[in-house]
C-alpha cells in the first residue's frame, strides 16, 4: 500500500527558498519512481521534477531547471523537492506523485499514487 504525504509549503518571499517533503507510509517506498507536479485553480497539472528508484538520475521541468533539486531518502521513505530563488510564478500547489515503473515521466497520467498537494506562495 502507497500513502504519500507531504509537507513543507508555506509562504516565502521572492528569492526564498523551501523544502517540499513527501513521505510513504508504505514498505515499497524504494520501488516507486517518484514526481513532483504543481497546480494552480484552472490551470492542468505542470511538471516540475522526477527521480528514479536510486537517485541516479533527475529531470526537470523547463521553468524549475537550475533552480529546484529533487532528492530522495529510501532510508526515510521520503523524496524532497528543495526550491531556490522563488518567483511569484511558482505559487502552486505542489503534488508528489509515485508510480511502480521503471522510468519516470513528465506525465500527469502517468502516476498511480498521488499525495493531497501542499501550497506554496510566493510573494512580491
Amino acid at each position: 500500500q502507497v500513502h504519500l504525504q507531504e509537507s513543507g509549503g508555506g509562504l516565502v518571499q521572492t528569492g526564498g527558498s523551501l523544502r517540499l517533503s513527501c513521505t510513504d507510509s508504505g514498505r515499497t517506498f524504494d520501488s516507486l519512481v517518484m514526481g513532483w507536479f504543481r497546480q494552480v485553480p484552472g490551470m492542468e497539472r505542470e511538471f516540475v521534477a522526477s527521480i528514479t528508484f536510486t537517485g541516479a538520475y533527475t529531470d526537470y521541468g523547463d521553468s524549475v531547471k537550475g533552480r529546484f533539486i529533487i532528492s530522495r531518502d529510501n532510508s526515510m521513505n521520503t523524496v524532497y523537492l528543495q526550491m531556490n530563488n522563488l518567483i511569484p510564478e511558482d505559487t502552486a500547489v505542489y503534488y508528489c506523485a509515485g508510480d511502480r515503473t521503471l522510468i519516470p515521466s513528465r506525465n500527469a497520467g502517468y502516476y498511480d499514487y498521488w499525495g493531497q498537494g501542499t501550497q506554496v506562495t510566493v510573494s512580491d
